[in-house]
């Protein structure tokens, strides 16, 4: 792992930068029995806040509405780096960050456009996230995985780290 897992700032930074990066993955409440649901996130650091685009009527927004305990799933496209996020969820219709996140992918979800009645946002209030940070590659895990079998011992495939947000 390039970051320590003990230097929190190092860790908190390393996970605004891949929530900007990779933008995809699964929001859920923690007290449901509803499914987690993909999502895309628009980060904000300087507040601890993550953005998602939905319509009103989803069971997300109805659940969220007066503020919920929710995670946030995350998985880098080169799987070397998974978190969880989790916070408050609630519900906002921030015309001013509709205008800011808009774009044509999150156009194609919302046929009516940014006017479009049933359009809010879902405001995840990050409060802490678990870090899994690998190491090396598929190389590097294969090696590992390998030299456990060999050795009855474990394989070494990077560090987790804890930090709280907010």
């Amino acid at each position: 792992m390039s970051t320590d897992p003990n230097d929190k700032a190092a860790v908190e930074q390393r996970l605004w930068k891949e929530l900007d990066h990779t933008r995809f993955g699964m929001l859920g409440l923690t007290n449901s029995h509803q499914h987690f649901q993909p999502m895309t996130a628009f980060a904000e650091p300087e507040s601890g806040q993550i953005w998602f685009f939905t319509k009103d009527d989803t069971d997300l927004a109805r659940s969220a509405g007066g503020g919920a305990e929710a995670m946030f799933i995350v998985q880098s496209k080169d799987q070397d780096f998974q978190a969880c996020v989790g916070g408050v969820l609630s519900t906002a219709r921030d015309t001013a960050r509709i205008d800011k996140y808009w774009n044509p992918m999150v156009a194609a979800w919302f046929p009516d456009g940014k006017e479009d009645p049933s359009l809010t946002l879902l405001r995840l209030d990050a409060k802490d996230a678990a870090l899994w940070i690998s190491k090396g590659g598929a190389i590097r895990f294969a090696w590992e995985i390998a030299k456990a079998n060999l050795t009855d011992g474990t394989p070494d495939l990077g560090d987790k780290a804890h930090v709280t947000l907010g």
